[in-house]
């Protein structure tokens, strides 16, 4: 007979998704490398490797959700998560540091260096520059995001009170506006009067914004598994940390973009410079 378990921790059976998810990170980059330098076969390899890691994340995942429901996670395991959980937004925040520290050093000092001077011609945003209006599709896409934080709140609250129905109906409408957000930011990027090269506002504007534009994405998918879960009547009122997470993803995009809106769109135009000139 097996010795019955004596401790709280999962220990994980043994899994082919690290070794198979490296090799094909390391096919990925090995074929965008060379598909750079314009080798024949690099895109090829550069597929494969693509193909490899969302196959892992697929199967990867599949395991750990069907860990959940079968009892590993407990209590204990799940605070491990959270951690973990913590640990990775606290990570990707200092991604967007990055950004924000060269539109700060760009937009603060556009006469402090030579080279940025001669990148700003000395003002900013930089003379020559149409840049966008933030009190149209910037402002109606902040409060498509702080709708959709009210919206996965009222999931989760609906959830904790057993409410399957306000669950599904909450995670719906998260989805919806997440997608909407995503189909206008597109938009704004199509129309723009400025792209990624030539000058130092559109390489900040485009990466700290397409960035973000990125997890608006990751997270839409992070809560459309969720409502698959919801609908395939896994989460519990007590039980329920794959949605939490999502959850909590998805506030950390919400309060990014407050932060992008305001210095990149509202002090980055035309009327964040007028005022700036005003004082």
């Amino acid at each position: 007979m097996a010795a019955a378990k004596q401790h709280d921790y999962h220990i994980i059976d043994p899994s082919p998704w690290p070794i198979i998810g490296s090799f094909s990170a390391f096919a990925a980059a090995f074929g965008g490398i060379f598909w750079m330098r314009d080798v024949s076969w690099a895109p090829i390899v550069f597929a494969l490797g693509i193909a490899g890691i969302l196959y892992t994340m697929y199967e990867w995942w599949k395991d750990v959700v069907q860990e959940a429901e079968t009892g590993h996670h407990t209590p204990v395991v799940q605070l491990h998560h959270r951690y973990g959980v913590i640990l990775f937004i606290a990570s990707e925040v200092m991604f967007f540091v990055a950004w924000f520290w060269a539109y700060f050093n760009f937009s603060l000092f556009p006469e402090g260096y030579d080279a940025i001077s001669t990148a700003t011609g000395g003002v900013w945003p930089p003379k020559d520059i149409q840049v966008l209006d933030p009190f149209m599709y910037p402002l109606l896409n902040t409060l498509i995001l702080l709708l959709s934080g009210t919206t996965v709140t009222w999931a989760h609250h609906a959830l904790i009170h057993g409410d399957r129905k306000g669950l599904k109906n909450g995670l719906i409408c998260t989805i919806i506006l997440g997608a909407i957000f995503s189909c206008i930011q597109a938009y704004e990027y199509a129309h723009a009067a400025f792209s990624f090269s030539g000058h130092v506002y559109g390489a900040t504007f485009y990466m700290a914004t397409g960035f973000h534009g990125f997890h608006v994405f990751v997270g839409t998918i992070f809560l459309i598994v969720c409502l698959a879960r919801a609908y395939a009547g896994h989460f519990k009122p007590n039980h329920h940390f794959g949605f939490e997470a999502a959850a909590w993803y998805w506030h950390f995009v919400d309060v990014v973009w407050l932060f992008l809106f305001l210095a990149i769109y509202i002090w980055g135009s035309d009327f964040g410079a007028a005022v700036v000139a005003g004082h």
